[in-house]
């Protein structure tokens, strides 16, 4: 099988011109064309009157070695990768132990998935609940502002990547095409199977719900045990000595009900909202940093306005959909601001994990039909910046959990902001880029539920923050036309871009530095940033518990 590359259409072609290109590439004739399947679909909007459509594609002749031969300079023209999912091995019939996976995110569904599909009947915890229950919870927070501190956007069955867009790619590095088995097990449980070749695959949160039941049911059948509103509040270790070196080894967990569990391996698939595991970590001496992440707002355009920016007399084709974008600025002061997390024709949610704080994510189904676009529009903050606001500057600058905290004072101000209710401060692009509050939506209407309150939003960032944003929102507005329309809104806070902290862990065998048989897994532990690379990242982890488990 062959490999094409960057094939080039236009956008409105017919299906015999895919045939005719690969024919003309090869420099073949039909009959000598066997078959060929679509391995990759995306576009180039540069030009918006001329978009094209850029084809991988894989391609079986008849007279493969020869063309192989012939085109061996073409870097277009190769091999076709085997991108089937190989188990590393598989589990003795008789277990002495189970592996247990800490959290039911993204990255602990792959985590307990594979190694139940290798035999190893992993005993997954979460604390929050399963995926339909926790959907009316996080809803009704939605209608009626009570939150629940274990059942929301951050907490339950699916993780945070179930309430966002599903958006399913990712540009780690993938030598051994896990992302294809991820994508090929969220086809089976009930995913589009355009997920498989689109360049931007998106589920969107009520497709990713009825997935999640059906991934879940997948690993009880082969033997997992799911155990929700689980919380794990202690991690038990013992000191060890192989020779001269001496370290920890996991040897069980206790959990808030107080039940023990023994295992020698444990995932640590925790998301990275789990503050409170965090801190628990951190005091029973687990390897942890503080790393970097990103502050912000999230943004509102009509999604009009951005198809219609980024397709121009193609806006609203089928095959385009909802037009997306990535952008980035580097500012005058050394800090760059990106759009991070962009939802077309989604919602801005309510994502409050604590109570008295606020925070926001964004969200939209796999129609994307909603009227509005948005993105976080983040600045990206170093460790040395955590002390900002604190009433101890000193003690936070060596606390490897000071970002927390500063996260935290941010989503309280903002909490303060909106009302002491859940409700989110909002205000006018125009405003804000002119220094004045808001006193009412223009044509962009919020979609934050469960409400709003229009405020000064430099009163929730450090200085240095709503300067750059202030700076970079006209540079956007020179590659998208409108971005700082003054009737675009702007609503606080945005925090949990990624893990304040990376649980520092071994390149090879993937558990902690410090601790044996402690695997830090996925976004939560500095490893992962959405719903691919968690899954990806869970799979590493769950070959990687299987040959320890072998050993032992």
């Amino acid at each position: 099988m062959l490999r094409l590359t960057n094939i080039q259409l236009d956008l409105n072609h017919q299906p015999e011109q895919l045939q005719q290109a690969i024919l003309d590439k090869l420099e073949i004739s039909a009959e000598q064309l066997t078959e060929f399947t679509v391995f990759k679909r995306g576009y180039d909007a540069r030009r918006k009157s001329q978009i094209k459509l850029i084809y991988t594609l894989d391609v079986v002749t008849n007279i493969d070695p020869q063309l192989l031969k012939k085109f061996e300079k073409d870097s277009q023209i190769k091999q076709s990768p085997d991108t089937r999912y190989h188990f590393v091995t598989q589990a003795p019939q008789e277990l002495n132990q189970r592996p247990v996976v800490i959290g039911f995110g993204p990255c602990g569904l792959f985590i307990g998935l594979v190694l139940a599909q290798m035999g190893f009947k992993p005993i997954i915890l979460e604390r929050g609940k399963e995926v339909r229950e926790r959907t009316k919870d996080t809803f009704g927070f939605w209608r009626k502002k009570i939150l629940n501190t274990e059942s929301n956007v951050q907490f339950g069955e699916g993780g945070a990547g179930t309430f966002s867009d599903g958006k399913l790619y990712s540009q780690v590095k993938d030598p051994k095409h896990y992302s294809r088995k991820v994508l090929n097990e969220f086809v089976e449980a009930g995913a589009p199977e355009e997920i498989l070749y689109v360049s931007k695959p998106h589920i969107g949160t009520f497709k990713l719900v009825t997935m999640i039941e059906k991934m879940r049911t997948k690993i009880i059948e082969l033997g997992g045990e799911i155990r929700f509103e689980q919380r794990v509040d202690e991690i038990h270790m013992e000191e060890m000595t192989d020779g001269e070196n001496h370290h920890k080894q996991v040897t069980g967990l206790t959990l808030a009900s107080g039940e023990l569990i023994k295992t020698n391996h444990v995932a640590l698939a925790i998301g990275h909202s789990a503050r409170d595991t965090f801190e628990m970590l951190v005091k029973q001496g687990v390897s942890v940093i503080a790393k970097p992440f990103s502050v912000g707002f999230r943004i509102e355009h009509e999604q009009s306005v951005i198809d219609e920016a980024r397709f121009g007399k193609n806006a609203g084709h089928p095959i385009l959909g909802a037009a997306d974008y990535k952008l980035v600025h580097h500012c005058s002061n050394g800090r760059s601001v990106y759009s991070f997390c962009m939802c077309p024709g989604g919602t801005v949610v309510a994502a409050a994990s604590e109570e008295g704080r606020l925070v926001t994510n964004g969200m939209s189904q796999y129609s994307r039909h909603e009227r509005n676009a948005n993105s976080a529009i983040v600045v990206g903050i170093e460790p040395e910046d955590f002390t900002f606001g604190s009433d101890n500057p000193e003690e936070e600058a060596n606390n490897v959990l000071a970002g927390i905290e500063f996260q935290r004072r941010l989503e309280a101000q903002s909490f303060k902001l909106g009302g002491e209710n859940y409700d989110a401060p909002v205000q006018l692009v125009g405003d804000f880029l002119a220094g004045r509050k808001s006193g009412q939506h223009g044509d962009v209407e919020p979609s934050y539920k469960p409400g709003v309150k229009y405020c000064d939003l430099s009163e929730t960032l450090p200085s240095y923050a709503i300067e750059a944003i202030r700076e970079a929102l006209p540079a956007f507005e020179r590659k998208i036309k409108g971005f700082s329309m003054d009737d675009a809104t702007l609503t606080a806070v945005e925090t949990r871009t990624s893990s304040p902290i990376q649980i520092t862990r071994n390149k090879e065998t993937l558990d902690s530095i410090n601790v044996k048989g402690l695997y830090p897994a996925g976004e939560g532990a500095g490893y992962a940033g959405g719903i691919l690379s968690a899954g990806i990242d869970g799979i590493k982890v769950a070959e990687a518990i299987a040959l320890s488990m072998l050993e032992d």
